[in-house]
């Protein structure tokens, strides 16, 4: 059964929901970020509110430099009981799971150049392990139908669309997926039904999904859309979050109940 999972996203050290679609550094031409909610409280706050809940598989995503330190307050918090991704590399993978992670999330630095690197794939799964591993591959639309793998903060395109052939051949090295659709990350307009569908049909491993989703019904549609196999996070739709659309304590009622 589809399952709710907890976020933390850490910007310039604080806990934020941010619209994906705008998160690039100030020097990006004709890019402004777009910030739905910061927090008031630490991260190890969020930490503890997910492990008092029993919120299992919740993500910590350092959204640039300035944030290993509110990172590493999370995991301190739960120590392995939280992923953690934004900057990791084969070289300081071991050194967020020794920090307390469960598992690293990687991007980026499997894409130099915006091209897929298996040497890195390789290197990163002898330094922790494929059961420690999580790759992210959120992405964006295209006009042919197609969702390419977007790096650098989702704004640039990677030369790898996500397809069975592609999950087919990732699933070798890590064991699973977080996949954020950032076209629709927190615009709180819906998911996209149509890559939630599709990567039930092509994932061999467990799937993630974060992107546009508005409220608790969703839960249901990725449920039956994905026959139960693939889960899905809140972000700013959350009360805790300060949203107005989905509560904490509705989601946490879901899980404990699926």
């Amino acid at each position: 059964m589809t399952r709710f999972k907890g976020c933390i996203d850490i910007h310039k050290g604080q806990v934020k929901q941010i619209v994906g679609g705008t998160l690039a550094d100030t020097d990006v031409e004709g890019v402004e970020l777009k910030t739905n909610f910061v927090a008031e409280h630490p991260s190890d706050y969020f930490a503890t509110l997910y492990k008092d809940h029993n919120v299992t598989g919740a993500h910590v995503i350092k959204l640039g430099p300035g944030c290993d330190e509110a990172a590493r307050q999370a995991l301190a918090a739960w120590p392995d009981g939280l992923q953690i991704g934004g900057g990791i590399t084969a070289e300081n993978a071991a050194g967020w799971i020794a920090a307390g992670a469960s598992k690293v999330i990687v991007t980026s630095y499997l894409f130099p150049g915006a091209a897929l690197d298996r040497a890195r794939l390789e290197a990163l799964r002898t330094a922790v392990g494929k059961d420690r591993l999580v790759i992210d591959l959120s992405c964006r639309r295209q006009a042919d139908g197609q969702w390419i793998v977007a790096m650098d903060k989702w704004q640039t395109l990677t030369d790898t669309a996500i397809s069975a052939d592609t999950l087919s051949a990732l699933a070798e090295y890590c064991s699973e997926f977080l996949v954020h659709a950032a076209d629709v990350e927190g615009l709180c307009k819906g998911i996209d039904a149509d890559l939630v569908a599709a990567l039930a049909q092509w994932s061999p491993l467990p799937v993630t999904y974060a992107g546009g989703a508005a409220s608790l019904a969703d839960l249901e549609l990725v449920d039956r859309l994905s026959q139960g196999q693939v889960d899905l996070t809140f972000g700013s739709a959350l009360d805790i979050f300060g949203g107005s659309l989905v509560r904490f304590a509705d989601c946490v009622a879901w899980n404990a109940s699926h």
